[in-house]
């Protein structure tokens, strides 16, 4: 008997979002995605009953942009849960860990339900780990039925989000939750941080927080306009207009680089002079080395503080990251950030100097990143479905072959391209996240490759939902 056949008797219990009976109106998509957006920037600013009011160091502060995570909120934990537990289970599948045939509609069912039940188990771990740990004062502090309410709430989050991406990818909305939510928290942060009206006392005056709104304040209140306009490209502790700029160079890159793709000349067997192109792209996993790279990285963030707020002064919990509160402030918030141990030469540098001051934990993390971008790309295009065996498998079954080659060839052609695009791909990704995090862009490297990618995979799911629609209309016609 399979693993996975021991949940069907817990099946019932286990929330589920049933699948439309008939195909959902456009419009209705649109309705269901906007709706499950707007719960999650509503849950994103609900604060947690019953955590301490004191302000605490925040060790994820760079990664909560990217795991769509806000501090203090129901939201506390993001998609960090739901992503891990999806990663993990789809490498267990495709690495035949697991046994479960995807093609059996049963086999599915239960699977879906283990990645469900995982993810609210892994919810619930972390959320009793983040009390324990003290991320929201002392356990003895806070009461013990604090601790369990607090508990409570991020599990009863983590069940809204896993609940809102199931309606969208179920067909009521448009793409999936977890990249809406992700692409739609980064897209937030880059236009507070260039907007934002908060003003901040740096000891040189008050200042606005929003890079803009700085340049234009700092032109009016300084009697020397060039020291002003050096000031608001170049001030340090908040978002200034390089770090400005250098998002929209980044951005535009990625946009250039999604356009990056080889087109092969296929034809159907079904259809005599039926002739198409099947792409193969320079992001050929889209952005799931990013998002693997980024999931081992906040895991290896939570567990290490975890360890280190335990025993602070243990050799091998230094080996894997010492931590200290840094002696720059964002607001009122004091972050604490790695400055030793494997945590610290994961993470970027946190400044142009610092790159220049410790020349071995840039080259260390520039190292990191392509090699681990580069290893999850060939490692998920093998367990994703999309290999050259499983290409070729697909076009046998759709009776498609290589225009000039017999059928025989398809495989060895496909290899000449696939595995290259897959690990050349990664290189790419990481490469450019770590150039946007030497260059100080906003929301980071990683966050604007993740924003871009998705946005392209709704353009392109809207597009295809808009063809449909077209074409119905003009049959009915």
């Amino acid at each position: 008997m399979k693993l996975i056949q021991l949940l069907r008797p817990i099946l019932r219990f286990i929330p589920e979002v049933e699948k439309p009976t008939q195909k959902v109106p456009f419009s209705e998509k649109i309705t269901w995605t906007v709706c499950a957006l707007l719960v999650y920037v509503v849950c994103s600013n609900i604060p947690l009953y019953g955590i301490q009011r004191a302000q605490t160091s925040d060790p994820f502060y760079w990664m909560r942009v990217i795991l769509a995570s806000n501090r203090g909120t129901l939201m506390e934990l993001g998609v960090s849960p739901l992503m891990t537990t999806g990663m993990a289970m789809q490498l267990l599948a495709g690495a035949k860990i697991l046994d479960v045939d995807l093609k059996s509609k049963e086999d599915r069912v239960l699977f879906t339900a283990a990645q469900k039940l995982v993810g609210l188990l892994v919810t619930l771990v972390q959320a009793t780990l983040y009390v324990v740990s003290g991320m929201y004062g002392d356990v003895a502090s806070i009461g013990a039925g604090n601790a369990i309410l607090i508990v409570a709430q991020l599990t009863f989050a983590g069940v809204i989000l896993l609940m809102l991406d199931e309606l969208l990818q179920k067909g009521y909305g448009l793409g999936s939750g977890i990249s809406l939510f992700i692409a739609s928290h980064i897209s937030e942060t880059i236009v507070w941080k260039a907007f934002s009206p908060t003003t901040i006392n740096t000891g040189r005056g008050t200042e606005f927080e929003g890079a803009v709104l700085a340049f234009f304040h700092l032109m009016v209140v300084r009697s020397n306009k060039l020291q002003a306009i050096r000031e608001a490209l170049y001030r340090q502790n908040l978002p200034n207009l390089t770090n400005l700029a250098a998002t929209l160079l980044i951005f535009a890159l990625c946009i250039y680089m999604q356009g990056w793709r080889v087109m092969l000349a296929v034809k159907s067997q079904r259809a005599r002079g039926a002739e198409q192109k099947y792409p193969i792209k320079l992001f050929y996993t889209s952005n799931m080395p990013i998002i693997l790279q980024t999931a081992f990285v906040s895991n290896l963030y939570f567990m290490s503080q975890m360890f280190y707020n335990q025993a602070p002064n243990s050799p091998f919990v230094k080996l894997f990251g010492d931590w200290s509160p840094s002696t720059l402030e964002t607001g009122a918030v004091t972050n604490t950030v790695p400055v030793g141990g494997l945590a610290y030469y994961v993470s970027p540098p946190a400044t142009f100097a610092a790159m220049l001051q410790d020349p071995f934990h840039a080259l260390f993390y520039l190292m990191f990143t392509l090699t681990a971008c580069a290893i999850f790309a060939r490692t998920w295009t093998e367990v994703s479905g999309s290999s050259v065996r499983d290409v070729a498998r697909h076009f046998r079954e759709n009776q498609i072959v290589m225009k000039g080659h017999r059928e025989t060839a398809t495989a060895r052609i496909l290899g000449r391209y696939i595995p290259i695009a897959a690990a050349l791909g990664g290189i790419c990704i990481g490469l450019l996240t770590v150039v946007a995090d030497y260059m100080g862009a906003i929301g980071s490297g990683t966050g604007i490759l993740l924003t871009v990618t998705i946005i392209f995979e709704f353009q392109e799911a809207f597009m295809k939902e808009n063809a449909a629609m077209m074409g119905k209309q003009s049959i009915m016609m």
